[in-house]
């Protein structure tokens, strides 16, 4: 049985992707900081190790990775997924303490998570490994006051640049996926506020499905960029 450990599984684009591996028989860490939702949606599952934690805390995500590897015994596939976007604002109006709350979640967590996984893969037998970060539209392209959550994004991708290369040597893949208005709750929610004018938007199903193929590669074979958006979103030239 193939696994992997997805984080920020409690809702969304996580809580979809989880849902589908496990649908296709993985076994399937599933780590996020509410660990009583964990338990309501995937309590019971076959095949779902419960992982509540919290990726900025360095001991936190060492034990949950520790704990997965003996559910599991490897670790074949991480999806680097757990974010936040921060309040909207212009970069005069945002505290201190709300860029580093962004930070924390979005950088360096996914740095643990990440490091918590390489050093993993390339300890196990047989060695390797993938790790699919999630990244952004905003990887590309900002939206009006997003200034943590777009540097963030950037800075993922030049992470994932890194331990693509970085992770040759060990047969340890890296790749990004781009995802852009996927119907999660978070999105649906302002769908309801403009419903004369909702955004356009995709199943969430459709990302995750993304990550599926991605995972299902062999290690011989890596997507290192996928985009998948609403087809219709403001993000190709003037449309």
């Amino acid at each position: 049985m193939k696994s992997i450990l997805v984080t920020g599984a409690s809702d969304g684009i996580g809580r979809a992707t989880a849902e589908l591996f496990l649908d296709h028989g993985w076994r399937v860490g599933v780590l996020a900081r509410r660990g009583e939702v964990l338990e309501e949606v995937f309590g019971g599952r076959e095949g779902a190790v419960i992982l509540p934690g919290d990726v900025t805390d360095e001991g936190a995500v060492d034990a949950a990775f520790d704990r997965f590897l003996r559910a599991a015994g490897r670790i074949d596939v991480l999806f680097n997924n757990a974010g936040m976007f921060g309040r909207a604002d212009t970069i005069d109006g945002i505290t201190l303490a709300e860029w580093r709350a962004v930070v924390d979640v979005n950088l360096t967590g996914m740095f643990l998570c990440a490091r918590a996984a390489f050093g993993r893969m390339r300890m196990q037998d047989p060695q390797g490994g993938r790790i699919i970060n999630n990244g952004s539209i905003s990887a590309h392209v900002p939206r009006e006051g997003s200034l943590a959550y777009t540097a963030t994004k950037h800075a993922v991708t030049g992470m994932t640049r890194t331990l693509s290369l970085d992770g040759r040597a060990f047969d340890i893949a890296c790749g990004q996926i781009d995802i852009g208005n996927a119907r999660t709750e978070l999105l649906q929610g302002i769908i309801d506020q403009n419903p004369d004018n909702p955004p356009p938007s995709m199943d969430v199903a459709h990302a995750a499905q993304s990550v599926l193929h991605m995972a299902e590669l062999p290690l011989s074979a890596n997507v290192q960029f996928m985009t998948v958006m609403a087809t219709k979103m403001p993000y190709i030239g003037r449309g």
